[in-house]
């Protein structure tokens, strides 16, 4: 596994064609074998919005620089009033060798 860099910034999260919420977020991508990058980290959003998309599928984030993520929550729970979740980046990413290193 290769550390490629992180990404870090402020966007959109949506659920289909609904806007779910402004959120900064910050994530760390690896290369896991050639052609595969993964990355994950934290958003923050205001506490009801973050509870309102806390499980759901399908969810993406455009951000402010005009990528569109696909990600996923990674944990189970939302603790009540948290800002906070972690979540995984399965689609969208750049590829390897658009990454500064």
């Amino acid at each position: 596994m290769q550390y490629l860099g992180a990404l870090r910034g402020a966007g959109i999260l949506t659920g289909g064609a609904a806007s779910l919420g402004r959120v900064d977020y910050e994530f760390d991508a690896y290369l896991v074998r050639p052609g595969e990058v993964v990355a994950s980290g934290e958003i923050r959003m205001e506490a009801d919005q973050l509870a309102e998309a806390f499980g759901r599928n399908g969810l993406g984030l455009q951000t402010d620089d005009g990528r569109t993520l696909d990600l996923r929550f990674s944990g189970k729970r939302l603790s009540p009033g948290s800002k906070f979740a972690h979540v995984d980046i399965y689609g969208g990413l750049p590829a390897a060798k658009d990454w500064r290193r």
